[in-house]
């Protein structure tokens, strides 16, 4: 097993310009971190070449891997063309994973701030021929490559261990798998130890995350849905409420989701992602040193 972190978790410092996605990398390796999974936000890599070599270089001169490329895509689009523009799109990001040197691609399936009342199963069975169709279609044009391209249980239409299987299932790829993240079950107010539980035999890379979790009656009024990024409560499937915390510190039980994860024999990459109301640098650090003591523990 390798621990690192997402640059996502590192996200303010990138916006606010006090680091680089090269920093971030530097940061990594000086906190312990033996990986790093690279998400373009607050940067591009699509159109920058320069910096795709620059980021593989940096990694290896630090001694990390770069273990993961994670993007947002959408294929629930309004008519064919639009459908087709995606995939393009997002098989021209296999090219840049390619390039960055990992054998590990998520992309979405869905838009996360897709509309709350069309995320029911009964849409999610309906929509299902065209994402299954994209996610095959990509997974076919990444195996060129030897990469694994893989579905997050991410925001709250593709979430929820049973979609999470039943898309896996119908995709049908050796190369298609599941980047497992730990808290996200909760936006679908599923059990995420349960959901870890169901679904660990379908992971190639783990997202380590933790969440404060509250009834919506103890904070009424309070919580926005598709703000998890904010560090304020945001309201789950049915109206409960999240916030992000620190690795090891939140309601996750994250002794039961990680001995879980080690008993399966998981032994590829997990990655710290923050988004906690605390200074990232800081959250991001002692949630990568909590991860660490209680992996070492079980």
């Amino acid at each position: 097993m390798k621990l690192g972190v997402s640059t996502y978790s590192l996200l303010p410092t990138i916006r606010s310009g006090e680091m680089s996605a090269l920093d971030c990398i530097q940061w990594i390796a000086d906190n312990g971190g033996e990986h790093v999974e690279i998400v373009p936000f607050g940067f591009t890599l699509s159109d920058n070449p320069a910096l795709v070599d620059a980021i593989r270089e940096k990694a290896a001169a630090v001694g990390i891997d770069v273990s993961n490329y994670a993007i947002l895509a959408d294929f629930l689009k309004p008519d064919q063309e639009a459908y087709e523009a995606e995939i393009a799109r997002v098989q021209r990001e296999v090219d840049v994973a390619h390039r960055l040197g990992v054998k590990y691609m998520r992309h979405d399936v869905a838009a996360y701030r897709r509309p709350l009342e069309q995320n029911s199963i009964i849409d999610f069975e309906r929509e299902l021929p065209r994402m299954v169709e994209a996610c095959r279609r990509i997974a076919d044009y990444a195996a060129q490559y030897g990469i694994t391209t893989t579905v997050e249980n991410h925001g709250f239409f593709v979430n929820g261990s049973d979609r999470i299987i039943r898309l896996i299932h119908a995709v049908d790829r050796p190369n298609y798998r599941m980047t497992l993240d730990t808290g996200n079950f909760w936006c679908m107010d599923e059990d995420p130890v349960v959901g870890t539980k169901k679904t660990i035999e379908y992971a190639v890379m783990i997202h380590l995350k933790d969440f404060y979790y509250r009834k919506a009656r103890s904070f009424s009024g309070e919580g926005e849905l598709f703000r998890c990024d904010s560090g304020t409560w945001f309201k789950t499937y049915t109206g409960n409420l999240l916030r992000g915390a620190i690795v090891g510190d939140g309601d996750i039980d994250l002794w039961e989701s990680l001995g879980t994860i080690k008993r399966s024999g998981y032994d590829g990459y997990i990655s710290i992602e923050f988004e906690g109301k605390e200074e990232c640098k800081a959250g991001t650090r002692i949630g990568l040193e909590n991860a660490r003591r209680m992996w070492e523990a079980l």
